[in-house]
């Protein structure tokens, strides 16, 4: 590991139910980046992203800013930690602005219809930054689901905290806001936070991603830049796969196109 990281990952397991989920990654990782987290199906990216958010037991050591997170109370974990799942199931028809206000409850707002300023402010800027102010008295329920997505990521937003965990934020979203999300998520990583994107879209990956780590089987195969760790010798070994490659805007293109 080296001395500069913000997030030491060193020999992380994780095992449930008799299986290796994740095995024995180590992987250094600093602030202002975004780091895309790709790998086929099952090959353990998810169990990766909560066993980094202290959601699942793990064996190994995750430290952030120097802090053991083990030692972390979970409320401080929560603090550092923001975590978007996969999926946007939502139960009540709670109006959007109030389902945002829920990322600052690590900070003490029990109660998202009494804000202080420090805690409404954020959640403005929540809601702007994720396109949501014309819907913030919406109930969530009515939402589709692209937009309900949206309101997740605005949530996890509103936490400010230094290290965004996003598990597949751009799943059910269109191509617009596909875009747009993964704009706000650079955005994040600019303004000082470490991001890390799961993401089966090689393409944004390449084109948003200061680093791409590579899963496979629970064990991480490859960790670099995209132009590296997306270079069509990995794409055929990790994916099975061949790819268009190009360049526009002076952005890197990379479309699979075809089974091996």
């Amino acid at each position: 590991m080296t001395a500069t990281a913000f997030l030491a990952i060193e020999r992380l397991c994780v095992r449930l139910g008799g299986r290796v989920l994740v095995d024995d990654v180590s992987v250094a990782l600093p602030r202002r980046c975004l780091v895309a987290l790709v790998g086929p199906n099952g090959a353990g990216k998810t169990t990766l992203l909560r066993a980094l958010a202290g959601l699942v037991p793990s064996q190994g050591q995750v430290t952030i800013d120097g802090k053991d997170l083990a030692g972390l109370a979970v409320r401080e974990r929560a603090v550092r930690f923001a975590y978007l799942p996969q999926g946007h199931a939502v139960h009540w028809p709670l109006p959007v602005r109030d389902v945002v206000a829920l990322g600052r409850y690590p900070h003490g707002a029990t109660d998202p219809r009494r804000l202080g300023p420090s805690d409404a402010a954020a959640v403005d800027r929540a809601l702007h930054e994720a396109d949501l102010m014309a819907l913030q008295d919406r109930p969530v329920s009515e939402l589709s689901g692209g937009e309900r997505g949206r309101v997740a990521l605005a949530r996890a937003l509103a936490t400010q905290a230094p290290v965004l965990l996003a598990d597949e934020p751009i799943a059910s979203l269109d191509p617009y806001y596909q875009l747009s999300v993964m704009a706000l998520l650079r955005k994040q990583a600019d303004a000082g936070a470490l991001v890390v994107v799961v993401t089966h879209d090689l393409g944004l990956a390449a084109r948003f991603a200061d680093r791409v780590l590579t899963l496979r089987d629970g064990r991480l195969s490859n960790a670099g830049a995209p132009d590296v760790a997306l270079s069509a010798d990995r794409l055929a070994e990790i994916f099975a796969i061949e790819a268009f490659r190009g360049v526009h805007d002076g952005q890197p293109v990379i479309v699979p196109w075809a089974a091996r």
